[in-house]
């Protein structure tokens, strides 16, 4: 796995938020599940980036983070685009939210990992994609994931 995070350090972002309930002396942990976004995305259609921002949006909205979205939905955007333009196969959207921020991750199903790209002026709004994730992400990374990889960046809470 690679990984990369803007300020140094591991960021580790929890799957679930957990909610202690005190009944005496048994007492039992419950957790309610962490607010989660998963959605396939089709082989070339365009259309999923913005169905994937208003559902990101949504689902921030509910975590009481609405307003602070628009770098996340930035951000997937990317993701989603990325895996939509550059591979010939669907991909597999997936947000979290945990105790200390939101988790993306877009899967699909090609092996070959996407890399960083310096663009040249002539070539317009092509190849910055990573370059925004990189640079407002608060950890962003690409790991293998069975016969493709998934693509992944977090966002503390603040920033989510």
């Amino acid at each position: 796995m690679e990984r990369q995070a803007r300020r140094g350090g591991p960021i580790t972002i929890g799957g679930f938020s957990a909610k202690t309930v005190e009944d005496g002396a048994d007492d039992i942990a419950e957790q309610d599940p962490a607010p989660q976004l998963r959605r396939r995305l089709g082989r070339a259609d365009l259309r999923a980036v913005p169905e994937a921002r208003r559902a990101l949006r949504e689902m921030l909205g509910q975590w009481g983070k609405q307003g602070q979205s628009d770098v996340a939905e930035l951000l997937t955007s990317e993701l989603v685009t990325n895996a939509i333009v550059h591979t010939d196969h669907d991909a597999v959207l997936t947000a979290t939210v945990g105790p200390h921020g939101l988790r993306v991750e877009v899967r699909d199903f090609v092996a070959r990992r996407p890399r960083l790209r310096v663009p040249v002026a002539d070539e317009g709004t092509n190849g910055r994609g990573l370059l925004l994730v990189q640079s407002l992400a608060d950890a962003w990374g690409v790991r293998p994931h069975g016969v493709g990889k998934a693509v992944w960046f977090e966002l503390e809470a603040e920033a989510a």
